[in-house]
């Protein structure tokens, strides 16, 4: 039988292109108005790829990836539905913001359940998800409270949390490439 690839790189890269393009948003970057430009790639690479990349860490035994991208993906589809529907007037999100909030808040919780587990995992993953669930609390607060604020503030860790997936991408498909560490995660 021949070995199966390393999902992971898929999920780690279509999680931090997503979101490092939403967080330039949130943080102050790029203009609001270019919100639906996150749409397609969010339903495409962020959810989609990392959805596949989840059922790929089923076969593997990963019940950690399979999780987390399983999860992420579908957060990405559950954002751009919100965007697309509530744009066309399908949703009213006008008084949406504290159930948006608590969402956000809820993939805090959500977030932080598996960060424990990463005290096992690679140094990477660890901070990768140390800088998501403080994103995800922030933009929750800010939604909730509502503070521009803790959303700017949000935006930039999200920014820090999608760059470091990249990171993790890259390192992981050059690591394989080469049959050794040489760009290190912090292997535990």
């Amino acid at each position: 039988m021949a070995d199966t690839a390393n999902p992971a790189p898929l999920g780690l890269v279509g999680f931090g292109v997503t979101t490092i393009l939403l967080s330039s948003i949130n943080a102050g970057l790029l203009p609001v108005a270019g919100e639906p430009v996150v749409i397609p790639l969010a339903m495409a690479f962020g959810g989609t790829a990392q959805i596949i990349a989840g059922i790929m860490e089923f076969k593997t035994g990963n019940v950690f990836g399979a999780t987390a991208f399983t999860a992420y993906g579908a957060f990405w589809w559950w954002f751009a539905l919100l965007i697309l529907l509530g744009s066309n007037h399908i949703l009213d999100l006008s008084s949406a913001g504290s159930a948006i909030g608590v969402c956000l808040l809820l993939w805090g919780v959500f977030t932080m359940g598996l960060w424990v587990s990463t005290f096992r995992l690679s140094k990477l993953l660890f901070a990768i998800f140390t800088t998501l669930w403080i994103a995800f609390f922030l933009l929750g607060f800010g939604a909730l409270l509502p503070n521009p604020g803790l959303h700017t503030a949000g935006g930039w860790v999200g920014l820090l949390c999608g760059s470091l997936a990249m990171y993790g991408s890259f390192a992981l498909v050059t690591n394989a490439t080469y049959g050794r560490e040489v760009i290190p995660v912090g292997s535990r």
